[in-house]
């Protein structure tokens, strides 16, 4: 397995807090309140869209419901291989991160 982009991680990590509520707007929300950055709706569905392809996440479609004009909600549920992506991906960081010390670059000249 590869492991996934920065953004992706962020997309699959809000699918799993939110689990059964986790569709693209409030994916998006999570995001943002969580990382104080704005993202693009249209990037947060594009990006689960092609999770659900490659089996990251699996998506399911609520009930129509009067607040929506009687439309219908896509939501998105954190399959093994999505978890699987976030834990080798985060493995992957902490390798990276070992015995590395940046406060060098930190002080001031």
């Amino acid at each position: 397995m590869k492991p996934v982009s920065e953004f992706e991680q962020l997309v699959l990590l809000a699918v799993a807090r939110l689990d059964e509520g986790a569709y693209g707007m409030a994916v998006s929300q999570e995001i943002e309140a969580r990382t104080a950055k704005s993202v693009s709706l249209a990037a947060v569905y594009a990006t689960l869209g092609r999770m659900e392809t490659e089996g990251l996440v699996s998506a399911w479609t609520s009930p129509p419901t009067a607040q929506r004009g009687g439309r219908a909600k896509k939501h998105f549920r954190l399959q093994s291989e999505g978890a699987r992506a976030l834990v080798e991906t985060r493995r992957a960081i902490e390798r990276m991160w070992d015995g590395l010390e940046l406060n060098r670059y930190l002080e001031s000249r």
